[in-house]
């Protein structure tokens, strides 16, 4: 065989040229259709179908008359037609024909797999755990369904979003520059109006509690609220009893202060720009970290100028508030947490014990068990989230339907200070 005569191309065979009929493809396109529904297929109605192409499915099918407008054709006598007209298999032909056949109902299986490894990711993503009240962040995100159609692109934007929250509450930093920082150099990754924004103030308003911000002011001071702001003074801290050696300018304020019986107030600044500031290394001092003010004024008046070291949240921690926490651990103290037993006083603690190595402190079912047997009447607790240090605090809090602000038991808080403040002042403190 020459080579001229290898590029001749090959005549397809009598058989498959009735196949190739024009007339047949509404048959050969709805067969691909139904065959790419990853269901079983039996059989398939065709039509309306026009004189020519009833003719051409008569021939097909070797049938005495013309089928009707719209037949129905079981697909065993296709096969038994195509298989004797060409040795092949229907499917073999409409692939040929058509192309590929694909697999609908696996290619959502699929995409239903996806999106619930997705969900599973998110609901059980150490940020989620640290902090239960995000599972209802969780379940609004997987209402409103994977972003664009497309899992990776969720995911992406999700694992974003877990970053932002993770760092947050912020250092006082412009929202381009703690974007960059966070986000690996993406300064307007956190933009309004940007898909990202939208994700970590939504999860900043369930966190929090609150509407989910509609303004753009709204949203500046959820920002704000967070950490993400570029001022140093408005964000402070009460610390009462704090006694540091060093020579900068946080440890002067604080002791002086704690000399007098006072309080002082830190602002960020204080803190993250705190001089010479030395702690005791042995044993390690501990330092009782309170929700409330009101529990600061008591110890105050109690202890006076031997007041223990005790510092104050006033609610939600502020960026002051958890770079003074991780300062004082960072220089050897045992952190020791309280707050409220309702439902925000519990989302708080979680917070306060994810972003710094705080313990908790009285913050037990038990404590609360104790606590509303003194007080059985109270405030609804609110919403209700998972406490990680003691699964069945939540329970508790539901059976009994009530809430113990911290001052009810302000006489158990002071008595554990009372140990700390009768011991003699360590190195290092005074």
């Amino acid at each position: 065989m020459t080579s001229a005569e290898a590029t001749i191309p090959t005549e397809p065979v009598p058989g498959e040229v009735t196949l190739r009929r024009p007339e047949l493809r509404p048959l050969w396109d709805t067969l691909h259709s139904r065959l790419s529904s990853g269901r079983p297929v039996t059989r398939v109605r065709l039509g309306p179908l026009d004189d020519t192409q009833r003719e051409a499915l008569a021939d097909l099918l070797g049938l005495d008359r013309l089928p009707d407008a719209r037949p129905s054709v079981p697909l065993t006598r296709l096969e038994e037609a195509v298989t004797e007209l060409s040795g092949r298999t229907v499917r073999e032909i409409v692939s040929e024909l058509v192309g590929p056949l694909g697999d609908r109902a696996g290619e959502r299986r699929r995409q239903r797999g996806e999106r619930a490894e997705l969900w599973t990711w998110l609901a059980e993503h150490e940020t989620v755990r640290a902090q239960p009240a995000l599972s209802d962040w969780v379940a609004t995100c997987r209402a409103a369904g994977v972003a664009a159609g497309s899992v990776e692109h969720t995911r992406t934007l999700l694992t974003d979003a877990l970053k932002v929250l993770a760092e947050l509450p912020g250092e006082a930093e412009p929202l381009p520059v703690f974007a960059a920082r966070v986000l690996s150099g993406q300064t307007h990754a956190l933009d309004d109006g940007t898909p990202l924004s939208a994700l970590v103030l939504r999860a900043l308003a369930t966190l929090y509690d609150t509407v989910p911000p509609q303004s753009a002011a709204q949203r500046r001071a959820l920002w704000a609220r967070a950490g993400v702001a570029d001022d140093e003074l408005s964000a402070t801290v009460l610390v009462g009893g704090l006694r540091p050696a060093g020579d900068g300018l946080l440890a002067r304020v604080a002791k002086a202060c704690a000399e007098a019986g006072q309080a002082a107030c830190l602002t960020l600044s204080h803190v993250r720009y705190p001089g010479e500031f030395i702690l005791s290394e042995a044993p390690a001092p501990v330092v009782h970290v309170v929700e409330n003010p009101s529990i600061l004024a008591l110890a105050l008046r109690r202890f006076g100028p031997c007041c223990p070291p005790l510092v104050c949240t006033s609610g939600w921690p502020n960026s002051a508030a958890i770079q003074l926490l991780r300062m004082l651990a960072d220089h050897g103290a045992a952190l020791r947490y309280h707050g409220d037993f309702d439902g925000e006083g519990v989302r708080i603690a979680a917070y306060v014990l994810d972003k710094t190595p705080a313990r908790p402190w009285r913050m037990t079912a038990a404590d609360y068990r104790a606590a509303v047997a003194l007080n059985p009447r109270g405030p609804q607790p609110g919403r209700i989230t998972e406490a990680p240090w003691d699964l069945d605090l939540a329970e508790a809090m539901a059976e009994h339907g009530v809430a113990v602000v911290e001052e009810l038991v302000a006489e158990v808080l002071l008595e554990d200070l009372a140990g700390t403040a009768q011991q003699r002042l360590r190195p290092g403190w005074s």
